[in-house]
C-alpha cells in the first residue's frame, strides 16, 4: 500500500504535550513552592524546565504513536474522496484505541462506497441498455405503421387487392405494440414491488388445464399438439393464481412459438428432491432448442435467440424475463434445461399446502 505524503509533525500531538507539560508544571510549581518550601523564582525555574522537557517527551510519544495511523486514515479517506479502492486486506490494527477503531470504520466505509459505486454502475449501464433495446423495440413497428399508411395515403387505399392488406400488416404492429406496452408495464410493476403477489392455496391441476386449454387454438395453427401429464386433481400449492396462471401462458407459447411443425408440448408435475415440501412443474417442447451460451440470457429483457421467428409471432421479448420475476416474488425458482435442435424444458418450483389446510 504506497501512502501519500503526510505531515509528519502532529497537531494533535502537540496540543496533548502542551496540555500536559502545563499540567505537570504547574504541579510541579506547587510542590516545590508549598511543600519543599523552595523560593518562588527556584521553584519557577524548576518547573518550567521540567514543563519543557515533559512537553518534548510526550510531543514525541504521542506523536510516534499517532503518525503512522494518522497517515494511514488520511491516505484511506482521500481514496474515498477520488474514488480510487484498494484491498487493505493487509493492513492490520491492534484494536488499541479509538485511531484503531476509525481505521477499521474507514476500510469498511471504502468497501460500502466501492459496492455502492458499483452497483450504480450498473444501474447505470443496465438504463442505458434498456433505453437502447426499448427504442429499438418501439422502432420497427412505429415505422412499419409509418410506412403502410404512407403507402394507403399515396393512393394504395383505392386499391382494392391491396388496401386491407395493408391495414391488416399494420393492425398487426398495432397490436405488437400493445403487447410490449402491456408487457412492459407488468415487469416495471413487479420490479418496483408495485404489483403484490396475491398467494392464496390453489388446485394446480385446475389452473394448469385452464391454460392448456386456453392455448389449443394456437397450438393447432402451428400444428403443435399440447398435452398434460396426468397427476393429482386434489394437489394444493400457495401460490398467485393470475401470476402463475401468466407463467404457465409464457411458457407454453413459447414452446409453441419456437417448436417445429408436428411438434409437441408436454405440461406436467414432478417431485422436486431438494425439497419435499415443493413440486416441480415443467413444460417441455421438442423445438428448436437454445444454445447453451445463451441459457443465462434468456431471461434478460428483450433477449431472443431466434430474433426473426420471435417478431414473426409476435413476441416482445419479456416473456421469459416476467416468468424470471414473478417466480422471484414467489420465493421459489426457475430452471431452464435445453438441447439444440431437440427441445427445452423449462420449470419452476411451487410449494405445496399441507393436507391439513384449507382452500381459500
Amino acid at each position: 500500500m504506497r501512502k501519500q505524503p503526510f505531515s509528519r509533525s502532529s497537531r494533535l500531538a502537540f496540543r496533548v504535550a502542551i496540555f500536559s507539560g502545563l499540567l505537570i508544571g504547574v504541579a510541579n510549581l506547587l510542590i516545590n513552592a508549598y511543600y519543599l518550601q523552595m523560593e518562588w523564582l527556584s521553584a519557577t525555574s524548576v518547573a518550567l524546565l521540567l514543563a519543557i522537557c515533559a512537553v518534548a517527551v510526550i510531543y514525541f510519544v504521542v506523536n510516534r504513536m499517532e503518525s503512522d495511523r494518522l497517515e494511514t486514515l488520511n491516505y484511506i479517506s482521500r481514496n474515498i474522496a477520488r474514488k480510487r479502492f484498494e484491498d487493505y486486506e493487509n493492513l492490520s490494527t491492534d484494536g488499541r484505541d479509538e485511531l484503531d477503531y476509525l481505521i477499521k470504520q474507514s476500510i469498511r466505509a471504502s468497501k460500502t462506497v466501492e459496492r455502492e459505486i458499483q452497483r450504480l454502475n450498473r444501474i447505470e449501464n443496465y438504463r442505458k441498455e434498456f433505453i437502447g433495446d426499448i427504442s429499438h423495440e418501439l422502432k420497427t413497428p412505429i415505422f412499419a405503421i409509418q410506412g403502410f399508411i404512407e403507402t394507403l395515403l399515396n393512393g394504395a387505399i383505392d386499391d382494392t387487392d391491396v388496401n386491407r392488406q395493408f391495414l391488416k400488416k399494420a393492425m398487426r404492429n398495432v397490436n405488437r405494440l400493445i403487447f410490449l406496452t402491456k408487457d412492459l408495464m407488468e415487469i416495471s410493476k413487479l420490479e418496483t414491488g408495485e404489483l403484490k403477489s396475491e398467494v392464496h392455496n390453489i388446485h394446480l391441476r385446475e389452473v394448469v388445464m385452464d391454460v392448456t386449454e386456453s392455448l389449443q387454438y394456437k397450438a393447432k395453427k402451428e400444428n403443435v399438439s399440447i398435452s398434460v401429464d396426468d397427476f393429482d386433481k386434489n394437489l394444493l400449492v400457495t401460490a398467485d393464481r393470475n401470476q402463475i396462471k401468466q407463467v404457465l401462458i409464457n411458457l407454453i407459447e413459447n414452446a409453441i412459438k419456437y417448436n417445429k411443425p408436428g411438434g409437441s408440448v408436454m405440461v406436467g408435475i414432478k417431485p422436486y428432491t431438494e425439497d419435499e415440501k415443493r413440486v416441480i412443474v415443467y413444460v417441455k417442447d421438442t423445438g428448436i432448442g437454445i444454445d447453451q451460451k445463451y441459457i443465462d440470457r434468456v431471461t434478460e429483457r428483450f433477449f431472443r435467440v431466434d430474433k426473426s421467428r420471435s417478431r414473426e409471432k409476435g413476441g416482445t421479448g419479456l416473456g421469459l424475463a416476467i416468468v424470471k420475476h414473478i417466480m422471484e416474488a414467489h420465493g421459489e425458482r426457475f430452471f431452464i434445461e435445453s438441447t439444440p435442435n431437440v427441445g427445452s424444458t423449462f420449470s419452476f418450483t411451487l410449494t405445496k399446502v399441507e393436507s391439513t389446510q384449507a382452500v381459500v
